[in-house]
Parts: structure tokens; sequence; C-alpha cells
């Protein structure tokens, strides 16, 4: 086939080399031994790889922080953030901040963004402190499985910071309606399109949208009593202010826009920083120098900068979220490759913290490394970067910062095991097996 008089034939599309197994073979690789495989796959082919699973076009893993620059300048035209996260909505609804592409997405973040100003978030420190506090006094001498204990107290801050709430019925009803939910969506049967099937109401898809409709009601119900509250303007809860806020146009947001927000907040918020601050403690107790020399910072009051470090260097060592997702609408150059519309582009957040010639030791933790150094935007990757950077990561820090030692002034903790946990796929994130066991010690 010839072109026409005086065109250029577009140049051909490939993906970068990858493994040659059967898609079902890696994706059951991906699913359930993700860190084995991904690092396999680079040793093999390299800084960028493609892995193929069954959504198509192939999903092109990244992870040189050169090429993951690119990715985070583009601004929503050719890599869509939303269309790549579609699997997350049944849960949050397809008004959420993650699912968003383009000026919708802009429009979103421009009103949620004031909610999470540095100076507001400061109000939520004596709440997170006291909802710790009451937290770990009900904790006993023996061992015990930390992820469980954070997820109760990270989701009782959103509760309070994104309501508003009080303790009392409508909070107890809202928390109990939000652990149901959250169960169903961990079943990873109902969140395949193939599974999306009610078959008479008995399928885990069928338990799940039940799960959310009642969740959405207690929702819907808290909007409508907070839109008719007459000390509004003078609230500073999240929910508060999302409808107060306003866009260019002087629109509000919709109920259905503020669900999908709510519900967002409260079941990516939570779960994401409880997972973290168990990686955190896990990691500290089976590195005893690191441990004392946080609980002599704590106990000093003079300073938070090994905390600080520790914090870092713990989300490094163990992201919770494995990669980020873009969808590409349009061909892209990238590291030699012309890469197709339809693929999936996979900045590797794992195997961009373990590169030795940035992270020297990669698989020792080591807070020290973040003392003088700066985080390199391109090469910790968290919370994401870009334009789509995690709205919530201030105040995950800032809660981490205010959880870790009220924790360490009320207990010891020592490791149950001789190593640090395994790693472990939950859905979309990497949890420690077992919860992350310790034994505690409350301290007189």
């Amino acid at each position: 086939m010839t072109s026409g008089a005086g065109s250029v034939p577009a140049p051909e599309t490939s993906l970068p080399p990858g493994p040659g197994m059967p898609t079902i073979a890696q994706t059951l690789l991906w699913m359930f031994r993700p860190i084995p495989f991904m690092e396999h796959c680079r040793t093999r082919h390299g800084d960028i790889f493609t892995v193929r699973l069954p959504i198509g076009g192939g999903v092109v893993n990244i992870c040189d922080p050169q090429l993951i620059r690119t990715v985070f300048a583009d601004r929503g035209d050719r890599l869509r953030a939303g269309e790549a996260n579609i699997v997350l909505a049944p849960v949050l609804g397809s008004r959420s901040l993650l699912l968003l592409d383009g000026p919708e997405h802009m429009r979103q973040r421009k009103l949620m963004l004031p909610s999470f100003h540095g100076e507001r978030m400061q109000r939520y420190g004596p709440l997170i402190t006291e909802i710790t506090a009451r937290r770990v006094a009900g904790w006993r001498s023996g061992e015990m499985a930390l992820r469980p204990e954070f997820q109760e107290i990270t989701l009782d801050v959103i509760l309070r910071a994104v309501f508003g709430l009080d303790e009392g019925d409508r909070l107890t009803e809202l928390r109990a309606s939000l652990h149901r939910l959250l169960a169903s969506g961990r079943n990873r049967l109902a969140m395949l399109p193939a599974m999306q099937r009610a078959l008479g109401g008995l399928s885990p898809w069928a338990r799940l949208m039940r799960r959310r409709a009642a969740t959405d009601e207690l929702l819907y119900a808290e909007i409508r009593r907070r839109r008719a509250a007459p000390d509004l303007a003078e609230r500073d809860d999240v929910l508060s202010l999302l409808l107060l806020a306003r866009d260019e146009q002087g629109n509000a947001m919709t109920d259905a826009e503020l669900r999908d927000e709510l519900i967002t907040l409260l079941l990516a918020g939570h779960e994401t920083t409880a997972t973290s601050l168990a990686w955190l403690f896990d990691l500290l107790v089976h590195e005893p120098a690191a441990l004392r020399r946080l609980e002599e910072e704590v106990e000093g009051g003079e300073g938070t900068a090994w905390l600080d470090a520790c914090i870092t260097e713990s989300m490094r060592l163990r992201p919770v979220v494995p990669v980020i997702a873009r969808h590409l609408r349009e061909p892209l150059e990238l590291g030699g490759w012309r890469l197709p519309a339809g693929s999936y582009l996979a900045p590797n957040i794992v195997l961009t913290h373990r590169r030795a010639d940035i992270y020297p030791e990669p698989l020792r933790f080591r807070p020290e490394r973040f003392l003088d150094a700066r985080v390199d935007s391109f090469a910790w990757l968290p919370f994401g970067g870009g334009i789509r950077r995690c709205i919530g990561a201030a105040f995950a820090t800032f809660e981490m910062r205010a959880v870790v030692p009220e924790v360490i002034r009320r207990v010891r903790l020592r490791p149950a095991s001789p190593r640090p946990a395994a790693i472990r796929r939950r859905g979309i994130t990497l949890v420690p097996a077992g919860g992350g066991r310790v034994l505690v010690d409350p301290r007189s």
C-alpha cells in the first residue's frame, strides 16, 4: 500500500518487550506474585517493559524517572488517568476525582483543594491525637495485628474530619455501613467486569450493589441535613466546605458529585494511610536503632526530622500502590518506542523506588537517606505526580505525623517475627501479610 501524494507515512507503533508467557499466566503473577514478577521483568527487559493483562492494549511499565517525568508532564490530553481507573467505578462512582479526566477533572480538583489547605489541616491535629489515644488505650499486652487497628483510627479520623460528626448514632451507622461496603469492595470477583451479574441477588456483585445503595442512602441524607444546617458557613469539616465551594461559573457541586467525592475520600483516604502506618511500624520494630532514635525524638519533643525521614523511607520501601496507570489516547514517543493508542502506561512505583543508582542499598530501611536529601518528585512516587498527584497527600502525611508519636507515647512495640512481614496484594494495594503483627507492651 502506498501513501497519497505529498503525504508521509505514519511511523509504526510497537510495544516494548515483555514476558512471552500467556496473558492468563501474566495476570496471575501480577495479582499473586507482583513483586517477584515485576523484578523478573525489569532484570530481563530493562526499565521499560510490557505486561499483558486482560484489559487490552498491554501495560507498559516505566521505571526510569526521566521517562516518568514525561508521563507526569501530560495534562490529560493524551494520557487519561480516569479511564485507567474505571475498575473503581462500581464503588466510587463515575463523578469521583479518580475517574475524571480533562476539564472535568480540573474543575473538581479546584473545588476540593481548599479543603486540604495546610492551615485548615492543623485544626485536625487535636482530633487525630484524641482518636488515636482512645484506640491505643484499649490495646493489651500480647500479639496483635496493626493494620486493622490503624484502619479503625484512620476511618474515624476521616469520618470526623470529612463529616464533622461527633460520636453518636449517625456516626456509628455510617461507620458500620462503610465497613460492609469495604468488605464487598475487596472481593476480587465482584470487581471483574465478567462477574458483574446479579444472579438472583446471590452474587458478590449483587451484595456489593446492595451495600453501596445502603451507604448512599446515609450519605445523601447527611448531605441534605448539612445543606440545611443554619451554621453551614461557620463549619470547617470537608462536607461543609464542599457544599459552599463554587467553580469559576459560580456553580456548586451536585449531590451526585458530592456523594462520589465523599466516598472517594472515605474509602481511598483511610485504607491507604492505615496500611502505610502498619508498614512503618513493621519496619521500625525490625530496626531497633531506628525505633529507639524515634522514641528519643518523641520523648524529647524537639522537632520531627527523624519521624519525617522514617515516614518518607517507609513509603519508599513499602509503597501501598504498586503502579500509576494512564490510558493512552493517541500514539506517544517514549524511551525510543512509539507506543500505540489504546495501551496503558504504568509508572512503576515499586521498581522505581528500588533503583540502586538513586537509593543505595534499596532493600534496606535507611531513614537517614532522607535527613538531608531532597525528595525527587520523579523517583519518590507514593502519591503519584503531576496534575494527578493525590489530593489528600498532605493530609495523609500530617495524619501519620500525629498518629505515630501518640502510639509511641502509649505502648512499646516489638517484632512478633524475625523478619518484616511479607508483601501481599489486597485489591489494588500492597499490604503486610497478617496485618503486620507485633508484640505490644503498654507503657506505665
